[in-house]
Formats: structure tokens, sequence, C-alpha cells
């Protein structure tokens, strides 16, 4: 089985890099939607893999997810993809500039339609998530966002992989630990270490069950 393991920083995979066997593919994209959808794009046409991982790390509107959980993102979205109109958001179908199931949408989301079979990714929480260009940290655009999409969590590139993986028909699951919550910028309070490790650890886990 061919494997790609896409990752925004190599940190965020460091203990997976480690110990990655030899048929698993390491792909370091850069952070942020346009690099990931470039590379991982051009990645997975350049070869044919069997399933593509995206590991990493992301904030959690659901103080119901601790931090240091580790989840499977099973429904993305570009959430600052649209326009203004004074208080108001309409995003791209909105603006009738792209069809709510206009591939690769569906319902103006990007879903993962059939994840691939591993122990250990479907014994993850399953969550829906934004992809941000800035990372929320201020209550009223928290809580605007929170009314119009409900996210349980957010990223800077999980929607871009997504997007990608769709597009070359590629067998995908974007899995994220939490290592913060969303709200004002506090880094005191966030868990990194602890989400670098538990995620590290999970991915280990589903390599093996791959």
């Amino acid at each position: 089985m061919r494997i790609l393991v896409v990752a925004a920083t190599a940190p965020e995979i460091a203990a997976l890099v480690a110990a990655a066997p030899a048929h698993v593919d390491v792909l370091i994209t850069g952070v942020g939607m346009v690099a990931t959808a470039a590379r991982a794009a051009r990645a997975m046409t350049e070869t044919r893999y069997d399933v593509a991982f995206n590991f990493g790390l992301c904030g959690t509107f659901d103080r119901a997810l601790p931090l240091g959980r580790v989840c499977h993102v099973v429904s993305d979205v570009f959430s600052e993809l649209g326009a203004q109109d004074d208080e108001r958001f309409l995003s791209i179908q909105e603006m009738q500039l792209l069809g709510s199931d206009e591939a690769p949408f569906t319902g103006g989301r990007l879903l993962n339609p059939a994840p691939p079979l591993n122990a250990t990714l479907q014994r993850l929480p399953e969550v829906s998530g934004i992809t941000v260009n800035t990372v929320h940290g201020h209550q009223s655009s928290i809580a605007a966002v929170s009314a119009r999409l409900q996210p349980q969590v957010e990223s800077m590139e999980g929607a871009a992989f997504m997007y990608a993986a769709l597009i070359t028909g590629t067998p995908f699951a974007q899995v994220r630990a939490v290592s913060n919550v969303v709200e004002r910028r506090n880094r005191a309070a966030w868990r990194l270490d602890d989400a670098i490790r538990n995620l590290g650890e999970t991915a280990t886990r589903m390599l093996r069950d791959a």
C-alpha cells in the first residue's frame, strides 16, 4: 500500500517521520491553504496513492472536546470564501458563483464520503471543521462564524487538503489534535506538547493499521 502523509509543519509529525516505513511518503506543505492545496494536489497527481492522511493541530469551538483530543474531521469548509454584505456574510454559493453540489462540494461543504477502513481512525470522534486564513481570536467574529457554520474545530489547511484529495480521487482522512480553545489569543492556555504527542501516537497506530 502506498501512503501519503501531509502536514503543514515538521514538528507536528516529527515522531511519525522518525519511524515512517518505506511505503509512506511524507509531504510538508508549509502553513496555509494555498500551499497545502497546491503541493498536495501536485503530489497526488504525480503519484497514485492508496490513501492520504493529513495530520495536524486545530483549535476547538466545542468545549466538549478536551485539549489534546485527537479527532477525525469529516466535514470542512472554506469559511472566509465569499463576500461581506454590511453585517451579513455571503458564501460563494450564496453569491451563485459556485453550485452547492458542484464538485467537489456537497451542500456547500467538503465531505469525506468514504473514509479508509482503519481501526484507529474509526475510534476517533468525528467532527466538523472550518479552514481559515486568519485564526479566530475576537469574540464577535467567533460568535458570528459559530452561528453561521456551527464548527467544532478550525485549522489553516484542512479543507485545502480535502479539496486536493477529492479532485484527484484519492481516499483520505483529515486527523487533528486539539491544541487550544478558539478564543482571544492565549498561548499560556494552549496544550501544544500534549496535542503533538497524542497526534504522533495516533498517527503511528493508524499507519500500522493501514
